[in-house]
């Protein structure tokens, strides 16, 4: 399907350079100029690809936590699960291997899609169609086992989504710029985040209402970002690609000689491992830790999202452009990290209401600055733009990863223990592994 009007012009003219000798120029030139065109990005393109990024992050996002963070948790209690924390730490890791699995096969598969409509937008929308319908669904039935299995299937849209969406950054953002973009998308994940809590605690009593409007969210996102990102190249030109099964599978060998690229990795891993701790069992921690009634928690996470959202919206505005002018991508995502941990420290000594509060500020803004540039410096590690969205598959899976062993370990420590004592510290030491990863890089600034 072809999403664009035919009045929006190919971004490269008849007689600019083709798809190879574009690369070959951005990469003599330097930073200044878009890979895939080998022109510098006027300021209507930059508009576009910077809003097309921003709503895109920002749609997705608030559809997803809309159900993730408030709703799924209730929907287990209201359905009559025995033990809803557990289950939901089986959820988060069964879907997370799954999001792990068609993550690296989408990426992989972007790469070696040769089509008229690009690499990228076919995978784009039918992985915001399918996530959008199967979230959806997810509120029209009553069991558990159905409740995963729909899950599974809108994490397989939202990857087969996410994947060739981030290549972008790669594909066709010039490197000056990527801090810029990536804040841009950042934004849009940082503010949609504390919303989407915030929309889910407004429906949390709402039944079909909330699932709804989640998955419309997820399948909007995609159809913006290819209307508002100009018309991406026909990728009918670029080389072919082997399509036997023994070529197919090698293509998903992991970069070799690339350490930077797995400090990167294991730097994300641990972030994200500490993030899903506290974020996916907010409403739990609430409940449970803090001993506050279904209506009163949802307050209490209504008002941490507002924190969450100003802050992370300061955060990430400021930090991408910043990134951008300095030159360096690993010193604000250090000082994020250790900013994250000191905010989830806040309900560990202060377990009330005004400690989650103060876990959204300071975590929030860490966490804005976070998103904003570890993005930029992911696509600064690969080894080879023309595998991008492989490589950045692979590096994704220390999200989904995370999304697996973060709950895992909450709902260990908590069955162990029986309470979120433990939670926090083990959280803030991930965090802190995570800096200590990304301070190892050399080729980065």
């Amino acid at each position: 399907m072809d999403t664009h009007s035919s009045a929006v012009p190919p971004l490269l003219p008849p007689g600019a350079a083709d798809p190879a000798t574009a690369v070959a120029t951005a990469g003599q030139d330097g930073d200044d100029l878009a890979p895939d065109t080998g022109r510098r990005f006027d300021r209507a393109t930059t508009f576009r690809f910077g809003a097309g990024f921003l709503l895109f992050g920002l749609l997705w996002i608030v559809g997803l936590m809309t159900i993730s963070s408030v709703l799924l948790p209730q929907r287990l209690k209201d359905i009559g699960v025995s033990s809803p924390e557990t289950l939901l730490g089986t959820i988060n890791a069964v879907t997370a291997v799954v999001s792990l699995v068609s993550n690296l096969v989408f990426g992989n598969f972007s790469d070696r899609t040769r089509g008229r409509l690009g690499r990228r937008t076919p995978w784009v929308v039918g992985g915001g169609l399918l996530g959008g319908a199967a979230m959806l669904s997810m509120g029209l039935v009553d069991s558990a086992g159905l409740i995963t299995l729909l899950y599974c299937v809108a994490m397989v849209g939202l990857n087969m989504m996410l994947a060739p969406a981030v290549a972008v950054l790669s594909d066709r953002v010039p490197g000056r710029l990527r801090g810029t973009m990536s804040a841009f998308y950042g934004t849009g994940l940082s503010v949609g985040t504390p919303l989407g809590t915030l929309v889910g605690a407004a429906l949390i009593t709402s039944g079909l209402t909330g699932f709804v409007l989640g998955g419309a969210l997820m399948a909007v996102s995609a159809l913006v970002a290819v209307v508002l990102w100009p018309r991406e190249r026909p990728a009918t030109d670029l080389p072919a690609v082997p399509t036997t099964l023994k070529d197919v599978l090698v293509s998903f060998r992991p970069p070799r000689s690339a350490p930077d690229f797995y400090k990167a990795f294991v730097g994300r891993l641990f972030m994200l491992v500490s993030y899903q701790m506290i974020s996916a069992y907010q409403l739990y921690i609430v409940q449970d830790h803090l001993g506050q009634s279904t209506a009163r928690s949802a307050a209490t996470l209504a008002t941490m999202s507002v924190i969450t959202l100003v802050v992370s919206l300061l955060g990430s505005l400021v930090s991408g452009p910043v990134s951008d002018l300095i030159g360096r991508r690993k010193l604000p995502v250090v000082l994020s990290s250790v900013l994250f941990a000191v905010g989830i420290a806040m309900p560990w000594v202060w377990p009330s209401s005004a400690g989650m509060f103060a876990y959204a500020a300071i975590a929030g803004l860490g966490y804005g600055v976070y998103t904003s540039v570890d993005q930029a410096l992911n696509v600064d590690v690969l080894p080879n733009q023309s595998d991008a969205g492989k490589d950045l598959g692979i590096l994704n899976l220390s999200t989904t990863a995370g999304q697996t062993v973060g709950p895992l370990i909450t709902s260990s420590l908590v069955v162990a223990t029986g309470g979120y004592g433990l939670v926090f510290p083990v959280a803030i030491v991930m965090a802190l592994l995570g800096a200590f990863a990304i301070t190892r890089i050399r080729a980065v600034r």
